[in-house]
């Protein structure tokens, strides 16, 4: 039995450049200039080291809470190889904290350092273990909020072809806007546009008729509040392709939406929705019904790393969304914002191996949890 040993969960925040002017995400939320997230390593009897990624930004704080005052206290000196047993143990008596939230972050970033181990125990790269073949990956670039900046959307949109992406999503929310980007480049170069969910679905419905014959690639999570999807079907009835997920966290909800035909695309993210586990109930499910499933990347650790390994996982073709940001200092691993492609090689797990002499001055904090 490989026992877990020692879990330490490191929250860091490393700074990055938008490539435009600086606004938050959402209208509401402050300017963003930093990358906060929350790893976890796990180490093993063995001597091996498993690393997952909760989610971060504004819930930094939170997820690390859960992981290192609750899980990682439940974990220590447990067998580290029956993942589902574990998680298990972990999700069935916490689910009174919330099903959605700090515990399901947490969560997913113990249930993807559980599978890299395992991944690495087979001496197979996770997509590899997985039941994936080919590690060569497209990327689509997933850009900032310029505040309707017209000029600065063009500009970084040009940029990111530039650098061989051939679909590029916004973070806009106007409509001078999102033909900004569409009229900056070719034809056959797709643009998506993630509005954040701003509008109403009468809302939602007006502007999808004002820019049907725009030509966009999808529509992403148009409307609030996100999990209305009775009122998401209704938007995806105008006719353009209709993407969400990222703030779905079970699998009965992901269900739902698939079964009301909200969506084309679904996007659940990693570090939200359970981790590793959790993205492979849903891609299976997802089979029964006429989606596609996109996963949502905003991250460059990790995270992005699981990501990539499930996209690469995957039967079809899956697009890797990579944040198109430049960080202050390179993470030296798999993130690289100046390309459009990827490819992931054959080093057992998720290969996630970044330079902390680089990083250790981001770091905000760090604590360890150890079998006694």
């Amino acid at each position: 039995m490989t026992k877990i040993q020692n879990i330490r969960s490191i929250r860091l925040s490393l700074p990055f450049e938008t490539g435009g002017p600086r606004h938050g995400m959402r209208p509401s939320l402050d300017t963003w200039t930093k990358m906060e997230c929350v790893m976890v390593r796990i180490k093993t009897s063995d001597g091996l080291e498993g690393w997952g990624e909760a989610f971060g930004h504004a819930m930094a704080p939170g997820s690390e809470a859960v992981i290192n005052q609750i899980l990682a206290p439940m974990l220590v000196g447990r067998d580290s190889a029956a993942i589902n047993h574990r998680i298990a143990e972990l999700e069935r008596p916490l689910h009174g904290l919330g099903r959605s939230g700090p515990l399901m972050y947490a969560l997913s970033a113990i249930d993807t350092a559980l599978w890299d181990l395992a991944a690495q125990r087979a001496h197979l790269p996770l997509y590899k273990f997985l039941g994936g073949e080919s590690g060569v990956l497209t990327k689509y670039a997933s850009l900032m909020r310029y505040g309707g900046d017209t000029d600065a959307v063009a500009q970084n949109v040009e940029r990111a072809r530039s650098y061989g992406f051939r679909t590029i999503k916004l973070h806009e929310t106007t409509i001078p806007a999102f033909r900004a980007a569409r009229n900056a480049v070719d034809p056959d170069d797709k643009i998506c546009l993630d509005v954040n969910c701003p509008w109403t679905v009468a809302e939602a419905r007006e502007v999808t008729q004002e820019i049907l014959e725009d030509g966009f690639h999808w529509l992403e999570e148009p409307i609030w509040p996100p999990e209305d999807f009775e009122g998401l079907a209704e938007v995806r009835l105008e006719g353009i392709p209709i993407s969400a997920g990222e703030n779905i966290t079970t699998l009965h909800e992901f269900k739902l939406a698939m079964e009301t035909e909200a969506v084309d695309n679904l996007q659940p993210s990693v570090t939200k929705c359970g981790g590793i586990s959790m993205m492979r109930k849903i891609i299976s499910l997802a089979e029964v019904y006429p989606v596609t499933v996109i996963p949502h990347c905003f991250y460059w650790g990790p995270g992005y790393h699981a990501t990539a390994h499930l996209a690469a996982s995957c039967l079809t073709p899956t697009p890797l969304e990579t944040a198109f940001i430049t960080f202050a200092v390179e993470p030296h691993n798999l993130f690289n914002s100046h390309s459009g492609q990827v490819t992931l090689d054959d080093t057992p797990g998720l290969g996630f191996n970044a330079d902390w002499d680089e990083l250790d001055k981001f770091i905000i904090s760090t604590d360890e949890v150890n079998a006694s």
